[in-house]
């Protein structure tokens, strides 16, 4: 859904199709996002025929984009199924582990045409492989970086400069977000990709001065009908 002019792109980041149902009516959610271990969680199997029937759900939602991981041993094995990922609907963003191996992967399914995400970033300078990739966004976990004792917004606030800096257009899927503030955070320091759970999207909402007005205008609301029968 997600049809405002805004640069600004928020993903649910879960395979739960339960969740897809609660959330992505909203018409806040660009897309989905998933990889092996969602979909693990979600009791999902990870093989092809699957993955077609789950993006099949998601864009029934209306969403504009679903991105899925590859997985393999090899690049030969990351790119034959990234490519057969891609396959099933051009709306379809491959996503690929920023390894040397995976990078390599990526660069092959880049150079087909094919939008990947170089995902489990925990370091500045891995953006800048995606940038030279020309990879469609890069994904840094935020959350995994604040448990290896660094600074989670810094990194990221620093690899928008970086990109920035060298003028690309790979965007940051801001991923591992476990805390509401971390996103307007980085959004004032021009992060606009952000991916997160269903717990995160009900503190959007979770705002007790407006479920008080909006109590008082029902209220309000319920007297003024009374008043009128």
């Amino acid at each position: 859904m997600s049809s405002a002019s805004s640069q600004l792109r928020f993903y649910l980041d879960t395979a739960d199709t339960e969740q897809w149902k609660a959330w992505l009516p909203s018409g806040m959610f660009y897309g989905v996002t998933s990889n092996p271990l969602l979909l693990e969680r979600a009791n999902q199997p990870c093989n092809l025929s699957n993955l077609t029937g789950l993006a099949t759900q998601a864009f029934d939602f209306g969403l504009q984009e679903v991105q899925i991981q590859t997985w393999g041993n090899s690049v030969a094995e990351l790119v034959e199924r990234g490519q057969a990922i891609a396959a099933i609907d051009s709306r379809i963003v491959v996503k690929v582990p920023v390894t040397q191996m995976g990078t390599t992967a990526a660069a092959q399914l880049i150079a087909q045409g094919i939008p990947v995400t170089l995902t489990a970033l925990y370091a500045v300078h891995q953006a800048l492989i995606g940038a030279s990739l020309g990879a469609h966004y890069v994904a840094p976990y935020l959350g995994r970086i604040n448990d290896l004792g660094q600074n989670g917004r810094e990194t990221l606030a620093t690899m928008q400069r970086a990109l920035t800096g060298v003028e690309s257009q790979t965007r940051i899927l801001v991923a591992s977000i476990r805390t509401i503030g971390d996103i307007p955070f980085l959004a004032s320091r021009g992060l606009n990709t952000f991916t997160f759970s269903a717990k995160i999207a009900e503190e959007f909402f979770s705002v007790d001065a407006t479920q008080q007005a909006t109590q008082d205008f029902e209220r309000a609301a319920q007297g003024a009908v009374a008043a009128s029968a």
